[in-house]
């Protein structure tokens, strides 16, 4: 089993502003001594690390980390897309190819066009070129723009965190909805089953999720789907097990083999470039 999202930091309340009191148990450090005996205790064999910081120094600390611990099985780092020079910083982080699987921005932080942004658009065609993923952290209400996004890039894969962020709390479905079938139709667009219940309280009711993975499965298909904790986000909506224990009642209606694809082959294809034993869905040409 896979664990496609978990994070590791170094805290301190400037860089992580947005972890209020009523999250107040995240405000501390996180690294792989902490998250070993939670991956222990579920039977989960390896995670892909996601940066938390727009910092190449966190990048570099998560693919030390990558070196050290044989369960991390690859990163999503950070990198200055945008800049002149991020060719340079693709090919310092070259010798790491095999670990850094990609990178991600936290466009959600981003004002309206950011996507649509000239120089950002030449970084991901690198990442292309490359064989790199993006991962994609938007919010519902950015995913018009992150349609006309990945339009521009038909042979870059995109994996799309956290459903898209749905509006969970409110209880809304549309225009989420629509949205995330259109984003859907691109097949070279992957789904991430993560993050759901970190925008609820503590005392949240399955009922109040289920509607939101029922979609995005009707959307992607189980074979493009795959789970993630956020850890250790998720110890502020109930904890790793109350998560992943969902998503296996959640998944129990799924063939063996969509199981198999939600909680382990989907990451490998999409992350770890493990072919499948029929036709891929990364066959995007």
């Amino acid at each position: 089993m896979i664990d496609t999202h978990h994070h590791f930091w170094r805290y301190n309340p400037v860089d992580f502003d947005w972890i209020g009191d009523e999250m107040a148990c995240l405000r501390r450090h996180f690294g792989p001594e902490d998250l070993e005996p939670v991956l222990r205790c579920h039977g989960v064999d390896r995670v892909i690390s996601v940066q938390a910081r727009q910092s190449v120094e966190e990048t570099s600390d998560l693919l030390e980390y990558k070196r050290q611990y044989s369960r991390i099985a690859g990163v999503i780092g950070w990198l200055p897309l945008r800049s002149e020079h991020f060719a340079r910083w693709l090919e310092s982080f070259s010798t790491h190819q095999k670990a850094l699987v990609g990178l991600r921005h936290v466009v959600q932080g981003e004002p309206p066009g950011f996507l649509d942004d000239n120089a950002l658009n030449q970084g991901i065609r690198q990442l292309t070129s490359r064989g790199l993923v993006f991962d994609l952290l938007v919010f519902a209400h950015q995913l018009s723009e992150t349609i006309r996004f990945v339009d521009r890039h038909p042979e870059q894969i995109f994996v799309l965190d956290h459903l898209g962020k749905p509006p969970i709390r409110s209880g809304a479905i549309e225009p989420w909805k629509s949205d995330i079938r259109e984003l859907a139709a691109r097949r070279n667009v992957f789904c991430k089953i993560s993050g759901g219940i970190t925008e609820l309280d503590l005392n949240w009711e399955p009922d109040r999720l289920k509607p939101y993975l029922d979609e995005a499965l009707e959307a992607f298909g189980a074979d493009r789907l795959m789970f993630g904790s956020n850890w250790p986000v998720i110890e502020s909506a109930g904890g790793y097990d109350r998560w992943l224990s969902f998503v296996r009642d959640w998944a129990a209606r799924l063939s063996v083999t969509e199981q198999d694809s939600l909680f382990t082959s989907c990451a490998e294809r999409v992350y770890l470039k493990r072919p499948a034993e029929s036709k891929s869905d990364l066959d995007i040409g």
